[in-house]
């Protein structure tokens, strides 16, 4: 058994997805699609750039959902692949929304419209430079929640990405990072100032909570045909309206990643196929499992590997 994942922010290069979209018509018209629905030419931004651009919170969500969702039908319908047949859909942050739409929980336009209103909401939640996000490498997720409940007179911390063994993300206040960045040094325990701009899935998102519940209440979800595995609850999911409830969440809640993927193997599933920018996920895949087959999908050549 399968299951396929989708990445979250961080994976965008400019030029992603310039190999299909000159290659395949139906990768040129959900471009087009996008930038229609979008009143905006994310395509351009997309495969030309300027970086900065592409690195804005509100570009970088809609580019990444548009790039694995375009990968995703190119291998359903131009490769005869039928990734419907998977056990599971995942995706880490934004890449849960491209799982909902890619198993038919909410269509195209309407995940690419609320991925731009999300984006903007998550950037404009605290001022820039006011807060942020390291990524605490070498020791587990239960070390970091005790060192965070121990000091909170001295660093309010809390934990964002539970990624992998050894890789857990945390955000929150400029100040409070740094004094949480100088005990961590201290105590021998590696950690790296991410390049972001905003604390992600932490309580300083409330603000992006209430702009996201009051736009996800406008939306038609339907029963979906591949069952969820929830980034807040690391368990399965298809009822729809949980679904609308588990979105509101995500925004200040910890992304259970390791829990996830700990949680799809249990259920037996022995393959993780990435679809979508980079290999972020197919990474932490490995270091969360190493005897389960991970492959990820960039290219036309990476198509032709996959087995299911």
């Amino acid at each position: 058994m399968f299951s396929v994942i989708f990445p979250g922010q961080g994976s965008q290069i400019v030029g992603m997805g310039k190999e299909f979209y000159n290659k395949f018509d139906l990768v040129k018209n959900l471009f087009k699609e996008a930038d229609d629905a979008l009143n905006m030419s994310l395509s351009k931004i997309i495969l030309e750039g300027p970086k900065e651009e592409l690195d804005l919170t509100s570009n970088t969500q809609p580019a990444i959902f548009l790039i694995s969702y375009s990968i995703f039908q190119l291998v359903n319908k131009e490769f005869n692949i039928d990734l419907n047949k998977a056990k599971f859909f995942a995706g880490h942050s934004l890449g849960e929304y491209t799982a909902i739409a890619c198993a038919d929980y909410l269509n195209f336009k309407d995940t690419i419209r609320i991925l731009k209103i999300r984006g903007n909401a998550m950037q404009n939640s605290v001022p820039n430079g006011e807060g942020g996000m390291v990524a605490v490498l070498g020791t587990t997720v239960e070390n970091i929640e005790n060192i965070l409940k121990d000091n909170q007179k001295n660093f309010l911390v809390e934990i964002a990405n539970d990624n992998s063994e050894g890789q857990i993300v945390v955000s929150g206040k400029t100040q409070d990072l740094e004094n949480l960045s100088n005990f961590l040094r201290q105590n021998k325990i590696k950690n790296i100032k991410l390049p972001v701009s905003a604390p992600f899935h932490c309580s300083l998102m409330s603000k992006a909570t209430d702009i996201m519940r009051e736009e996800l209440g406008k939306l038609n979800f339907k029963k979906g045909n591949i069952p969820l595995i929830s980034n807040i609850t690391a368990d399965e999911i298809s009822n729809a309206e949980d679904l609308k409830n588990l979105l509101i969440k995500q925004i200040e809640n910890r992304v259970r990643w390791r829990e996830s993927i700990i949680n799809m193997v249990n259920k037996g599933v022995y393959q993780f196929i990435e679809i979508g920018p980079g290999k972020v996920l197919s990474g932490l895949v490995r270091r969360i499992n190493k005897e389960v087959e991970v492959s990820s999908i960039n290219n036309e050549d990476d198509i032709k590997y996959i087995k299911i």
